[in-house]
């Protein structure tokens, strides 16, 4: 059995509960691919993307819905070598990957104030862009249930906001694409065990201006500190994951202070009256 072919079963078999079901619950629950979609998988080099390529890869081979797929990668500047190890994993995992370049990072060097936030906004335009070339009406990506609640709670504690990463969206600025999120219902530390059973090493941060987070976190990231937070609460309360992201399918507006719908404020006295 070739190596992409043991990992490819890896994921139907040894991971069927954690990977596998999940992945085709949020599909399903959510409905996040219908017949005839042509979905653009973007693979950004890291463990997570990677694997949704895989999953989404089996589902096209076994779904009663037909869809098609195609898998890209976007190079901003990346130095040779995280260049090529995502040549060399897509290789490995026998995905038919397209890899275009943009000069993000050429832009990015030149700003001082947010450049993380500046190059975020950039990958998702370019993509969105790449997508549109392609005739893709879907583009997926690889976030997890831990980004889920991880973005939760730093829109709370940082935004002081209540909101959250929804598992699709449409787009507001390229009209007829769709975002998904197929691994919502994935756990992070599964991604990791699955990673580690098939010995495979991807990389966590290709930035060229901060490469030293390939190896290791500086200790500074926001949403370290939300990790971090949750792992301490978890000691305690081994469902604070699953808390938290209930919690976000299951909000009561009588009992909130104002609401936000499609831009505009609503307080709860507005309607309080009208309960006498």
């Amino acid at each position: 059995m070739e190596k992409y072919q043991e990992i490819e079963r890896s994921i139907i078999k040894k991971f069927r509960k954690e990977i596998w079901s999940k992945f085709v619950k949020a599909v399903q629950e959510y409905e996040l691919i219908q017949e005839n979609d042509k979905i653009m998988v973007c693979i950004s080099g890291g463990k997570d993307s990677f694997l949704l390529a895989k999953c989404i890869q089996e589902l096209a081979r076994h779904s009663k819905i037909k869809f098609e797929a195609c898998y890209v990668a976007m190079d901003p500047g990346y130095n040779q070598n995280n260049h090529d190890h995502i040549l060399e994993m897509a290789k490995i995992l026998n995905i038919p990957i397209q890899m275009f370049h943009s000069d993000i990072f050429n832009i990015v060097s030149t700003i001082d104030s947010s450049p993380c936030y500046l190059c975020a906004r950039m990958r998702r335009g370019y993509l969105y862009s790449k997508a549109k070339e392609l005739g893709c009406n879907k583009i997926a990506l690889g976030h997890h249930f831990n980004d889920v609640i991880e973005t939760t709670l730093l829109s709370m504690f940082y935004g002081s906001e209540l909101k959250t990463m929804m598992p699709k969206l449409h787009s507001d600025h390229f009209e007829g694409l769709e975002l998904i999120r197929p691994l919502y219902l994935v756990k992070e530390e599964d991604i990791l065990s699955w990673k580690k059973y098939n010995e495979l090493t991807f990389i966590n941060c290709a930035c060229r201006f901060t490469e030293n987070c390939v190896i290791q976190d500086d200790g500074t990231s926001k949403r370290l500190e939300i990790k971090k937070l949750i792992q301490e609460l978890r000691k305690t309360n081994k469902n604070i994951d699953y808390n938290i992201f209930k919690a976000l399918d299951n909000v009561n507006l009588n009992c909130v202070l104002g609401i936000k719908k499609e831009g505009k404020y609503h307080s709860f006295l507005e309607n309080y009256e009208k309960k006498k």
